[in-house]
């Protein structure tokens, strides 16, 4: 079982602090635990606050719960809904074929749980930047916060395009109705949180895995220069974490998607998951994506799983492929009658069977979500550098990912058959992780290479929901061709 996590601290963490200052206090008359709560950014308030905040990113609904998958990974060529025909048969219908609905409940899910982030953010910030010279340790909690503000919004950008930039704290209805702002905007806002994160973030959180460091900050910032095409940024902003020497490729593939991967040398940004004493503290993102069978193989609902595309998409060798296919009837031991409800599964949300023997539980409530990879910035730079002409840098960081998969070094030497050969390793490294759809509308080829499915363009983003859009009364304008 993983220790150490801020599951664990953040629950101590806001034992104590109840308890230093709500002692003669009515039980019912305590704040909820792990939730940002008005008027307590005093002393230690700022960090119970911080750690609510991550409890929110696990908990709330549309942010890193299964409608993650439904938006980051279902709509690219790589996966496809999964489950029983029946099951979600509406939201399969939006994603896998393009007919995106402004009022199916789970994609308005997408924009609610990202906004009601963004709010409990805006509240703690604006409650530290009350504070009349604050200590470094709180303008480390600021940075955490609007490190997770960035997130959300960066999420929103890629999703729906221009967007309601609202920073300050929500008090009334009225305060979440805004007009849309440009992209360019939403970029500068999310460059502003970044920064000023990566000014005051501490390196690395030894004990605490899973807070915001300066390398999320920075890998973000590359992340977003990288859907700016502004490559000179992208390059520096990668090549600033690679060069803090604080992260390395974790050397096996094959379990960097189980527990034991959690929070090791590749870990940037992580979703905390765990399991204690029985009790799960998580959500239904993997046990969505888990086997669905009966028994012994009742591992979830079967959604999120591979298509033939992808599968054939492999080059002979690579091990990327067995550490994220799993077939019925295959190795693992998975019935082969199952293939009678999906042929094949996302291995990534697998996990070992003498660990579910352990927990006394099927589906995955352990492993954490990475959010952010070592393997990303690397695959950042060579993509920058290749655009920016610096064809040989290109190869050096694509090799590194290639090793790793146990593939010779890449045969291509112009920059076109590097470019080719950066998009292909992006496809497989990430594969049913939520990057494909996003790479494929950047690069311009979603419309040739999604077009068989029913993409047209305006699919690269979704409509603003209409409750969203009822709600602010002709203040906020819904997306072109809704």
């Amino acid at each position: 079982m993983k220790i150490n996590t801020i599951i664990k601290y953040s629950f101590f963490t806001a034992i104590s602090f109840l308890s230093l200052t709500s002692c003669g206090d009515d039980f019912l008359d305590r704040k909820p635990l792990g939730i940002a709560t008005e008027g307590e950014a005093g002393i230690g308030g700022a960090e119970a606050k911080i750690f609510g905040l991550y409890s929110q990113l696990r908990t709330e609904g549309g942010v890193t719960d299964w409608t993650r998958h439904w938006f980051q990974s279902i709509r690219s060529d790589d996966a496809m809904k999964g489950s029983i025909p029946a099951d979600a048969s509406a939201m399969g219908n939006i994603m896998d074929n393009f007919q995106y609905s402004k009022t199916e409940g789970t994609a308005v899910a997408n924009w609610n749980g990202h906004y009601k982030l963004i709010f409990a953010c805006n509240s703690v910030i604006a409650d530290i930047e009350a504070i009349q010279n604050p200590d470094a340790a709180t303008l480390i909690n600021l940075g955490e916060a609007k490190a997770m503000r960035a997130f959300a919004y960066f999420d929103l950008r890629r999703d729906y395009g221009e967007i309601p930039i609202i920073t300050k704290k929500v008090v009334n209805p009225q305060d979440e109705i805004k007009a849309k702002s440009s992209v360019a905007e939403v970029d500068v806002q999310i460059k502003n949180d970044l920064q000023f994160a990566a000014s005051v973030l501490p390196a690395d959180w030894p004990s605490q895995k899973g807070r915001a460091t300066r390398g999320m900050a920075y890998s973000y910032l590359a992340k977003l220069a990288l859907y700016q095409k502004s490559w000179g940024e992208a390059l520096g902003f990668a090549e600033t974490v690679i060069n803090s020497g604080i992260y390395s490729l974790y050397p096996s593939y094959s379990t960097l998607f189980t527990d034991q991967g959690d929070n090791k040398s590749e870990s940037i940004w992580e979703v905390q998951f765990a399991r204690i004493n029985k009790v799960n503290y998580s959500n239904n993102y993997w046990e969505s994506q888990g086997v669905r069978g009966s028994g012994t193989w009742d591992l979830g609902w079967g959604f999120n799983v591979p298509t033939m595309n992808l599968i054939n998409a492999y080059e002979p060798g690579d091990i990327r492929k067995g550490a994220t296919i799993l077939a019925s009837g295959g190795a693992e031991g998975v019935p082969s009658t199952l293939a009678s409800i999906q042929p094949y599964w996302n291995k990534k949300a697998y996990t070992d069977p003498a660990r579910r023997a352990q927990e006394g539980e099927n589906k995955n409530h352990w492993t954490n979500i990475k959010l952010m990879r070592y393997a990303d910035v690397i695959l950042i730079a060579a993509e920058s550098a290749n655009e920016m002409g610096n064809t040989v840098k290109a190869i050096t960081y694509l090799n590194l990912i290639r090793t790793r998969a146990g593939l010779t070094n890449t045969t291509a030497t112009t920059q076109a058959q590097i470019r080719d050969a950066i998009k292909q390793e992006r496809r497989v490294e990430f594969a049913m992780e939520g990057e494909r759809f996003y790479d494929l509308v950047r690069w311009g080829d979603a419309v040739n290479v999604l077009g068989i499915l029913g993409y047209q363009d305006r699919n690269k983003y979704f409509p603003i929901p209409q409750t969203a859009i009822d709600k602010a009364q002709g203040v906020l304008i819904q997306n072109p061709n809704y």
